[in-house]
């Protein structure tokens, strides 16, 4: 998988301050090729500058793709680190696959995921596909290392790389959004399909559905459909998000107890609450035929 059309990425921001009344700050707005004019602030605070921005806080760093909510958070002294609960919930894919070969990311956003399996997972290769410019553009914003032998960001669709280049990844993790929600260019039935194909024998796909609720009941059904009832469901209530876990192996949808051991382990290992992460997934929806229809 390469992008033998990459361009340089880097982007000039305008530094502004924070417009929030209750919430000390900066406020960066990237720079157009025309230059910096008022109507690109009258846009933004209209939500209808199209672009993503990033807020500083005195802590902090944020995503946005609008001002409605937010798409991810850094902490500048510990860049790496998982701040969403559903980031680290994500995670819980070791649980099934302890040493994963090569990770396929769809979604980069702040970089979250990208960053944690980069520094803590020294022997896998991650792949990142981003459709948005702009959100790769910010990368150095955010910390996320450059590409090097195991580490590579892809501008591009995720569903049209995976249905035309051969790629078999251990994991897919999908956590992609536009303004309002889930990235709509998934919601085909053809796409997690060809994700199911594409995984290794025992693979396992992880998606984070978030933001407009009416978006779900598609993937859901797309999903179940693509995996049968090797499908379980983790509610984020931390978040507001919902986690679906889809296995290509059926037998790992029933959660083995051999599973307790590792994961008992890989907090010891990665600091991160494993066993809550069992717990949740036991805890949750293992989705029959018509579970989703009735979402």
């Amino acid at each position: 998988m390469r992008d033998d059309g990459k361009k340089d990425e880097s982007v000039r921001l305008i530094e502004l301050p924070s417009p929030f009344p209750l919430e000390p700050g900066t406020l960066w707005l990237i720079e157009p090729p025309e230059g910096f004019a008022a109507a690109q602030l009258d846009r933004w605070r209209e939500g209808t500058l199209g672009r993503p921005f990033v807020f500083d806080s005195s802590s902090m760093r944020h995503l946005f793709f609008n001002t409605l909510g937010t798409q991810s958070s850094m902490r500048l002294d510990e860049p790496d680190a998982l701040v969403a609960a559903y980031t680290r919930k994500m995670m819980a894919f070791l649980l099934f696959m302890p040493e994963p070969r090569h990770v396929l990311m769809i979604g980069l956003g702040g970089g979250s995921l990208a960053k944690f399996c980069y520094r803590h997972l020294p022997q896998t290769r991650i792949s990142v596909v981003e459709i948005n410019a702009d959100v790769i553009a910010l990368r150095k914003h955010f910390a996320i290392p450059p590409d090097d032998e195991r580490f590579q960001v892809i501008h591009g669709d995720g569903a049209a790389l995976l249905s035309s280049v051969a790629v078999r990844p251990d994991v897919i993790l999908i956590d992609a959004f536009d303004e309002v929600g889930v990235a709509p260019s998934l919601a085909s039935s053809d796409f997690y399909r060809q994700a199911r194909r594409s995984l290794t024998a025992a693979g396992v796909l992880v998606m984070n559905l978030s933001g407009q609720k009416s978006r779900y009941p598609v993937h859901i059904e797309n999903i179940r459909a693509a995996f049968g009832s090797a499908v379980r469901l983790m509610p984020v209530q931390a978040d507001g998000n919902v986690l679906l876990f889809a296995f290509k192996r059926r037998q790992l949808a029933e959660l083995p107890h051999a599973l307790r051991k590792r994961a008992t382990q890989l907090e010891q290992d990665l600091g991160l609450e494993f066993p809550v992460f069992l717990e949740r997934l036991r805890a949750g929806e293992l989705l029959a035929i018509d579970h989703a229809r009735s979402m």
